[in-house]
């Protein structure tokens, strides 16, 4: 049987091939390190900048997809991807990093919406029992564009000694980004989109500016989203370190490319090996997430373990002309290695954290805002993170606080994985006034978000 163009799984593969060509480039951009600068303070500065803005706008997310819907708030924000891209070819003609800085803002805002956007398919449209595969779908479908993202930096710079990207590599992501704003408006309304079993996704409800302030409000004295906090704030934290010190800091301009290949196509790897578990139908759902939360904790505390290792084999990172080509098989081999195994655990902690959230209800207006205050405070950490790089806090500081905060995040997270049900309860039903339908019918004709 072929997928019908409005089932769940149709819209959760659309919503990936946006992100493989919006943030999948960005991320490709990113993981090299300074966004593929030799000087990576101004892409430093312009993540800072980006993470503020996505930290009030990953917040207000939610609200802005219930209020706008779902194609049209993504369709403008993939523009704002094309923007921050093409920022870094003034950057390399002007050596001016004002521009970049205030498309890191923009795209902080752009993103923000974007991601509420994207989680809310993802988690609320999937049947209980299919939300670890879905969430590996669109991870695999995502990272690919991280992947093959790494394959134009790689090819074009292969035989370059510069420690920068060409202006070649930035119009090829803008290109792509622009085609993955417009692939935006292909998504279908909510309102008509229905799972294999016939039930659809969304329970038409009246939504307004008013009711959305009051729920974002709600967001901040929620135990659940309280309690998650410490794993909101490190889920991307450790990007800095991973891009700035290892990737950046180690290897030549064309290795950087190759390994951003791996790292995002070992992402594709580790989220569909967690999606096997997190659907597992031999253990309940609570005896799940403790397993798989046990994953995460052995794997981080091994790659934090291998860069503590790396890091005091290199504490400054290696000048231009000695740093690590991939042909150099016995010096790339264990750096590469530890690279990839973090791209393993990106996708295996950010595959945990959406299917956490996605198990504590099935009403996507409730996940979306939920999605938008987990990119949010994610955001807050990441903006934090490099703004320490930024300043140049030490290498060494930078990577115990990765650790630490790492350890800070564990007891909240068994906290919430302790009060996970079998079966999320759709608290939409008791929140909707009975005699609201005919209201809902004519002032949202498509459902929550058309």
């Amino acid at each position: 049987m072929g997928l019908r163009y409005y089932s769940a799984l149709t819209q959760v593969i659309i919503v990936g091939f946006v992100c493989f060509l919006c943030p999948g480039m960005f991320n490709a951009v990113n993981g090299m390190g300074g966004g593929g600068q030799l000087d990576p303070k101004a892409g430093n500065n312009a993540n800072t900048a980006l993470y503020c803005t996505f930290v009030v706008f990953g917040v207000l997310g939610g609200a802005i997809v219930n209020l706008g819907g779902v194609r049209w708030t993504i369709f403008g924000s993939g523009f704002t991807y094309a923007l921050y891209s093409a920022s870094y070819i003034y950057l390399n003609h002007k050596d001016d990093g004002s521009f970049t800085i205030a498309a890191g803002a923009l795209l902080g805002v752009g993103a923000g919406i974007l991601w509420a956007a994207q989680g809310m398919i993802m988690v609320s449209y999937p049947r209980e029992e299919e939300k670890g595969k879905y969430i590996a779908i669109f991870w695999t479908i995502f990272n690919l564009g991280g992947m093959l993202g790494g394959i134009l930096p790689f090819a074009i710079n292969y035989r370059s000694s510069s420690g920068s990207n060409s202006d070649g590599v930035y119009i090829g992501f803008v290109v792509l980004e622009c085609l993955g704003a417009c692939l935006g408006l292909a998504l279908a309304p909510p309102s008509k989109v229905t799972r294999d079993d016939g039930s659809s996704v969304v329970l038409v409800k009246y939504t307004n500016v008013g009711k959305e302030a009051i729920e974002i409000i709600k967001l901040f004295i929620n135990p659940m989203m309280l309690a998650l906090l410490p794993m909101c704030f490190t889920s991307n934290f450790f990007y800095t370190y991973q891009f700035d010190h290892i990737n950046g800091a180690l290897f030549t301009i064309r290795t950087r490319g190759f390994n951003n290949m791996f790292y995002w196509g070992f992402q594709m790897l580790g989220a569909y090996l967690i999606s096997l578990l997190l659907d597992s139908k031999r253990f309940v759902r609570k005896t799940r997430g403790y397993i798989a939360f046990a994953v995460v904790f052995v794997t981080f505390n091994a790659i934090w373990g291998g860069s503590l290792a790396l890091h005091n084999k290199y504490p400054k990172g290696l000048p231009l002309g000695e740093r690590i080509d991939f042909k150099e098989t016995k010096r790339a081999a264990g750096p590469i290695i530890l690279y990839l195994i973090c791209g393993i655990a990106d996708a295996l902690y950010q595959s945990l954290a959406y299917w956490i959230i996605g198990a504590l209800s099935n009403d996507n207006q409730l996940l979306a805002r939920y999605i938008g205050f987990y990119k949010g405070m994610q955001s807050f950490g990441a903006a934090i993170a490099w703004q320490l790089a930024a300043k140049e806090v030490s290498v060494g500081h930078q990577l115990i606080a990765n650790w630490v905060l790492f350890g800070l995040s564990i007891p909240s997270m068994l906290f919430v994985i302790w009060r996970i049900k079998d079966h999320s309860e759709d608290i939409s039903a008791k929140h909707d006034d009975a005699d609201s339908y005919e209201q809902e019918k004519s002032v949202h004709k498509d459902g929550i978000a058309a």
